[in-house]
């Protein structure tokens, strides 16, 4: 590729702010999936509900079976925000703080009855807080929905900003694409999970002119026997969403797929040869975006930079909240 192909302005695009989905459709299956086809260039209109027309007896869907834990924290007072980027420690966090200059080290912090202590702050700006006692999650806790919702989670976001099949602790964001998904369609469906623990660096924006000097960041995942032995066997791997393709070519990335556990910071973009996946149901990304990076190596950016101009024009809903595209 040329030099101005890996820029990062050249995966931007307009999107008016009226097409982002603030909040979930009422019913999970509701919503349209955009389907594209990589091969004839076609581009069609369906919806969520046709999904499995698309998916044989033979194929394997993967899904990303993470849970979202309440990772946003107010200090008593109001006026100190916490993050929360680990689960491993209930009573020794990550952090990214708000505002910085009030949590230095030795500075403390209180949520609820419990007192934290900044131990550390690390060179990206993370701060390790030590609590005397474990925090009250349930009562304390928020989910920390992305910035473009421009809002704070509210109780019908326990469970929508959660799939039905969650079962691993440890995200701080959700694998969105599984969001439509409904128990009734998971029953009809051959499947299988892997778990990435979907962290805030999903959001963050590539911040480097050319897109070969992002640093990428670094999640936990887990490929089981079962599911490799599964994806194997299958003759299509229908990828659903961008964290269950990313453990599906790092764990494949030699040839061979290696299950087991540990943490990846792969990043694809154009041009890459996919190792494993097959199809790809995704939602639509942000602009200049490492996963509108990934969609534009499974299809082609000039594609992909085309179905989004057709599900704009069609005022498809955009991001976490929002409608799909099956990339076939």
């Amino acid at each position: 590729m040329t030099k101005t192909e890996l820029e990062t302005a050249a995966f931007d695009y307009h999107l008016p702010k009226k097409l982002i989905a603030t909040h979930p459709p009422k019913e999970r299956a509701s919503s349209r999936l955009l389907v594209v086809n990589r091969a004839t260039g076609e581009i069609v209109h369906a919806k969520i509900g046709d999904f499995h027309s698309f998916v044989s007896d033979r194929d394997l869907c993967v899904f990303n079976d993470t849970r979202v834990m309440p990772a946003r924290f107010y200090s008593t007072d109001g006026k100190k925000e916490l993050l929360r980027l680990d689960f491993q420690d209930e009573r020794r966090w990550r952090c990214l703080v708000r505002p910085g200059k009030k949590l230095r080290v030795g500075h403390t912090v209180e949520i609820g009855e419990t007192t934290g202590t900044v131990e550390e702050i690390l060179e990206n700006g993370d701060r390790i807080i030590s609590f005397d006692q474990a925090v009250d999650v349930s009562a304390h806790g928020k989910l920390a929905l992305p910035h473009y919702m421009e809002r704070e989670s509210e109780p019908m976001d326990e469970a929508r900003y959660q799939t039905v099949f969650a079962a691993q602790d440890g995200a701080v964001a959700a694998p969105t694409a599984g969001l439509h998904f409904t128990e009734a369609m998971m029953a009809q469906l051959p499947h299988a999970f892997v778990t990435l623990h979907v962290g805030v660096g999903t959001f963050q924006p590539v911040r480097e002119a050319l897109i070969t000097n992002h640093r990428m960041h670094t999640e936990s995942y887990e490929l089981s026997a079962d599911a490799a032995s599964q994806i194997k066997a299958a003759n299509r791997v229908i990828s659903v969403g961008t964290t269950v393709t990313r453990v599906l070519e790092h764990c494949g990335r030699s040839g061979e797929l290696e299950l087991g556990k540990g943490e990846t910071n792969i990043f694809i973009y154009p041009p890459y040869e996919f190792q494993v996946v097959d199809v790809l149901m995704t939602n639509f990304h942000l602009p200049q975006s490492t996963l509108l990076m990934l969609v534009s190596a499974f299809a082609g950016k000039e594609l992909i930079l085309e179905a989004y101009t057709k599900a704009i024009e069609a005022e498809y809903r955009f991001f976490s909240y929002g409608d799909a595209m099956l990339i076939v």
